[in-house]
């Protein structure tokens, strides 16, 4: 029997190895289970709501242990918070409570997601080596007697992602976007529901609260396109993403030395299906969950390798990420119309930063003769005013959107070379010989520049370390091993079959994908429990190898 093969006591309780992942059967119990309750209270709209707060809560802290407290702190905050935008009509009062809100979101957020690299800046900087401890667990050690370890800060599941959707709740009331819920039980339902807490996609308010209220319906069409978009995620997650690390992208990462540079530029770009695969995989999961609990979430990939450009990739990847930082941080910045005090602080205090961490006077030169130089042009010449202030929002966007993915040099290399991407296409594509995407010769070409750009800098994003990206991808023109060609198809046949016919897939035409999406969401039920028995026949034949943790668990 399935239910004796756990304790029923460890159900309930944490367990860092045995997280509530949409890949172990024990969620799909859990989800069974919720359903079932959720039978009872989904015609009230008040106990609905409340019902699947707790549910949500009892999953994070499957997930994540006692930092549901995080949880409960940010949704009481911002609750609190926003209530008194809403009341309070003084217009300095209410930027002094959104500034509050965001300061409060961003100090929970830094504290237990940068505090190690803060101190290995400072000690890189200084000398001076902080001792990095988790205060919130000594103190709460030392109030109520509990025994969290504080030695060191382990980082909550999901919290770059809640965080952002309590920041939105705060500003979207400024902006009069929404009125503020009534009751903190409606509140926190928004902020932890839970198909989508962990790994997004991000739900705005605007985009959510007002489905708080609405009545429960299923349609047995959307029944079906949610069974389409379980069994579909789980298929990705299992049968490409897993796949592929397992057979091969791990080993090439974990030892890149004993492979050739054509091994590892295969691993690079079998690495770019994994990060898609899994991370699309959950998102369209978690769709799927809410739906059949009544509730959209919104769409966050539009088939990203089909991108003709860095910037329309961008339009296409992690869509409620992309769109949040454009119209919570690249607007406010001043878009592409102008810059902004915060905007040349910000790269003034860049600047600075790295000069302090190279250390090298020359560079320290440099950089701030590029500093005044910059503005100096831009006091004599409104073109280069224009200029700069077009692409200085894009590229901080970029950087800090790096930043927002890991505490690490690397992803805020990855971003600045994303931000540059994007800055060299903008003002490329003005003199591009090559701009008319009519022609098919020109979208494939565009196709494969930005796959392969996207994909080399995916090596800061995937490698644990600043110079082991650099060695893989210096590993590929020193050493690429035209003669072993053959012989590493032939070995690892499998892995390409699979690689090559995800990519085939993936590049599908959108119509046909809505067709098959349509026919089965108009299928019989027999046809969907057929197809439901096939995947999971074809998924247990996978789950021989271990199942990986989902990707975007880290940010």
């Amino acid at each position: 029997m399935i239910f004796e093969q756990w304790d029923i006591a460890n159900w309930f309780t944490y367990s860092v190895d045995e997280p509530l992942l949409f890949t172990q059967k024990y969620f799909w119990i859990f989800f069974a289970l919720v359903m079932g309750g959720y039978s009872l209270v989904h015609k009230h709209t008040a106990r609905r709501n409340t019902y699947l707060f707790l549910v949500s809560l009892f999953f994070y802290y499957k997930t994540s242990g006692f930092y549901f407290i995080i949880l409960l702190f940010s949704t009481l905050a911002d609750f609190l918070i926003g209530g008194a935008i809403y009341r309070n009509k003084v217009k300095w009062q209410r930027q002094s409570l959104v500034a509050l809100s965001v300061v409060v979101n961003l100090f929970v957020l830094g504290y237990f997601k940068y505090a190690y690299f803060v101190a290995d800046f400072i000690h890189d900087l200084t000398g001076i080596q902080l001792e990095v401890m988790n205060h919130f667990a000594l103190w709460t050690n030392n109030a109520i007697g509990t025994n969290f370890v504080f030695e060191k800060i382990l980082l909550p599941v999901g919290i770059s992602f809640f965080t952002f959707q309590t920041i939105s709740y705060s500003v979207d009331i400024y902006r009069g976007h929404i009125k503020p819920v009534k009751s903190i039980l409606d509140f926190g339902f928004y902020v932890s529901f839970f198909p989508q807490l962990v790994a997004g996609p991000i739900v705005r308010a605007s985009e959510f609260i007002p489905q708080l209220y609405q009545p429960y319906q299923l349609s047995k069409e959307r029944a079906g396109l949610a069974v389409f978009w379980i069994l579909n995620g789980l298929l990705k997650k299992l049968f490409l993403a897993d796949y592929l690390a397992v057979q091969f992208i791990d080993r090439v990462f974990d030892n890149p030395q004993l492979y050739s540079g054509f091994e590892t530029m295969s691993a690079l770009f079998g690495y770019s299906m994994q990060v898609y695969a899994d991370f699309s995989g959950y998102t369209d999961v978690a769709i799927g969950i809410a739906m059949l609990m009544g509730f959209t979430l919104p769409k966050n990939f539009n088939s990203p390798y089909k991108a003709t450009s860095v910037a329309d990739f961008w339009r296409r990847w992690h869509l409620s990420l992309s769109t949040w930082l454009r119209d919570y941080l690249y607007i406010p910045l001043g878009g592409n119309r102008t810059g902004s005090i915060a905007s040349y602080t910000i790269v003034f205090l860049f600047f600075l930063m790295i000069a302090l961490i190279v250390g090298d006077g020359y560079l320290t030169l440099a950089l701030g003769g590029l500093f005044t130089l910059g503005f100096v042009l831009m006091r004599v010449s409104p073109k280069t005013e224009r200029w700069v202030n077009t692409n200085i929002n894009l590229m901080l966007t970029m950087v800090l959107g790096g930043l927002w993915h890991g505490s690490s040099w690397n992803f805020v290399t990855w971003g600045t070379l994303n931000g540059v991407g994007l800055v060299v296409y903008k003002n490329w594509k003005k003199i591009s010989p090559w701009s008319d995407r009519s022609k098919w010769w020109n979208k494939a070409i565009g196709l494969a520049l930005t796959l392969t750009f996207i994909t080399f800098t995916r090596a800061w994003f995937r490698s644990p370390t600043w110079d082991g990206a650099i060695a893989i991808l210096a590993k590929i023109p020193e050493d690429f091993g035209w003669s072993t060609v053959g012989a590493v198809l032939t070995s690892n046949w499998k892995f390409y079959l699979v690689l090559i016919g995800g990519y085939l897939i993936h590049w599908i035409p959108g119509a046909y994908k809505e067709r098959l999406r349509q026919s089965v969401a108009h299928s019989s039920v027999y046809v969907l429990f057929l197809l439901a028995l096939l995947s999971i026949m074809v998924i247990y034949q996978i789950l021989s190898a271990e199942v990986q943790p989902f990707i975007y668990f880290a940010f």
